[in-house]
C-alpha cells in the first residue's frame, strides 16, 4: 500500500498519474463516492483512492473519536488485505494533509483534524510506501523493502 499525503492542491493526484500511468481505477470521495468498505467486489490492478480527509469527515457526522478510529482500522485492514490477495495488486491511497495552520475554532472541525491525523497515522504505519508530495515534488519518508 503507497500512501501519499501533502497539502491541498499541491500536485498528489498529478505525481500519482506521473508516476503510476492513467490505468488506475480511480475512487475519489471529491465525487461524493462512499468510503469503500467492500473493497473485495473490486478487480483491478491498481486501484487509487482519493480523498481520505473527506471520507473520514463522512465517519464523524455520525460516529464519536473510538468509533471512527474502529471503523477506520477495520477498512484498512480489508484495503490491506484486498492488495495482499494478489501480487499483481497495488493500492494507493491519497489524502490531504489538513493538520498545518491555524487550529479550526468549531469543535467539529477540531474532531475531523484530530480523527485525521490519527487515521493518518494508523495508514502510514500499515503502508509499506509513504510520499510527502509538495509544489508537485515528492519526498519519500517511508519504503519498506520486499
Amino acid at each position: 500500500m503507497h500512501f501519499i499525503t501533502g497539502g491541498a492542491f499541491n500536485g498528489k493526484r498529478g505525481w500519482v498519474k506521473k508516476t503510476y500511468g492513467d490505468t488506475a481505477l480511480w475512487i475519489s470521495a471529491y465525487q461524493e463516492t462512499p468510503l469503500p468498505t467492500d473493497i473485495f467486489q473490486i478487480d483491478c490492478d491498481l486501484l487509487v483512492l482519493e480523498g481520505i480527509e473527506s471520507w473520514v469527515k463522512d465517519l464523524t457526522k455520525t460516529n464519536d473519536s473510538y468509533r471512527c478510529r474502529e471503523i477506520w482500522n477495520q477498512t484498512i485492514n480489508q484495503w490491506w488485505m484486498w492488495e495482499q490477495e494478489k501480487p499483481e495488486r497495488k493500492l494507493v491511497v491519497i489524502g490531504t494533509d489538513i493538520s498545518k495552520g491555524i487550529v479550526p475554532v468549531d469543535r467539529e472541525d477540531r474532531v475531523w483534524r484530530d480523527i485525521t491525523g490519527w487515521a493518518y497515522q494508523d495508514l502510514a504505519a500499515r503502508a509499506d510506501k509513504l510520499d510527502i508530495i509538495w509544489y508537485g515534488c515528492n519526498q519519500t519518508i517511508k519504503k519498506v523493502e520486499e
